[in-house]
């Protein structure tokens, strides 16, 4: 009943977590690995099981989607992977060190222009004063916002803050980034742009990705793998393999047949469960 999570420089020191991280992740050969992780809530005796037995690697530069109906515990094995609550049963390896979170909201100090969010993380990370600054712009410019350091949070829009939220997440340096629905509150178009630039900057830094959605077609877009979890209690379902190449679209027919057999599968759990 352990979370284990090799972490990289102590604050202060030379910040190199990615060059750091890199060489512990492809030794152990997974990115992170849930080792038949289980997870309950109340008091003892009745106790509600919300994920059951969950076995699950994410390899090195890997992106892998989290989908499942509301309440299957996405969010919960995600919080689960980045530390913030401990299983009930089983393991969870992150060999890389501490995983960065990105959530539905954009969680940014509204007192703090764009940069400055960034730059708190950084110093978080202990990246020297003099460093913050250029860094933050650096990562801006990733994100396609360059020139945005002085603006503050209210001067932005939804997908813009969203933006800032992903670069103040990159700020942490770490080789895995979880997502829990980023993109769910922004519209249509927005969403779609965004889909781009998360799959861009993917490719660019070879980061691993664990995304939790519900929307299938995001899911398939996204990730080189998407796993299905059954409603509650959670267990893996099904597992595919998405081959098609990128750049891929949302209304590709590719995207389409696939999210359409996913969607199906979904379907069924659903029905099996007596959710709906």
């Amino acid at each position: 009943m352990t979370t284990t999570l090799t972490t990289g420089p102590a604050p202060g020191t030379a910040h190199t977590g990615v060059a750091d991280a890199r060489p512990a992740m492809e030794e152990a050969g997974y990115a992170a690995r849930i080792d038949h992780v289980s997870k309950s809530f109340g008091r003892a005796g009745a106790e509600q099981l919300v994920l059951d037995d969950i076995a699950l690697d994410v390899g090195p530069g890997e992106f892998v989607t989290l989908l499942g109906a509301s309440g299957c515990g996405k969010s919960t094995l995600l919080n689960l992977v980045a530390a913030l609550d401990k299983p009930s049963a089983g393991t969870i390896d992150v060999p890389g060190g501490r995983p960065s979170l990105m959530f539905q909201e954009h969680a940014l100090f509204p007192w703090l222009t764009a940069g400055r969010n960034i730059e708190l993380a950084l110093k978080l990370r202990g990246v020297p004063k003099p460093e913050r600054r250029p860094e933050a712009e650096r990562l801006l410019e990733l994100v396609r916002l360059k020139g945005a350091h002085r603006k503050r949070v209210h001067e932005l829009s939804g997908g813009m803050r969203q933006r800032v939220a992903l670069a103040r997440a990159l700020a942490q340096d770490s080789r895995l980034l979880l997502m829990d629905e980023p993109f769910a509150a922004l519209d249509a178009i927005t969403r779609d742009v965004l889909h781009e630039e998360l799959t861009r900057i993917w490719s660019e830094t070879g980061v691993s990705v664990l995304f939790v959605t519900h929307n299938v077609r995001e899911a398939v877009r996204l990730a080189q793998r998407v796993v299905l979890l059954s409603s509650r209690p959670g267990r893996v379902a099904r597992e595919w393999t998405v081959d098609i190449p990128h750049p891929r679209r949302i209304e590709d027919t590719d995207v389409a047949n696939l999210s359409a057999e996913i969607t199906e599968e979904l379907r069924g759990e659903i029905r099996r469960h007596g959710q709906h």
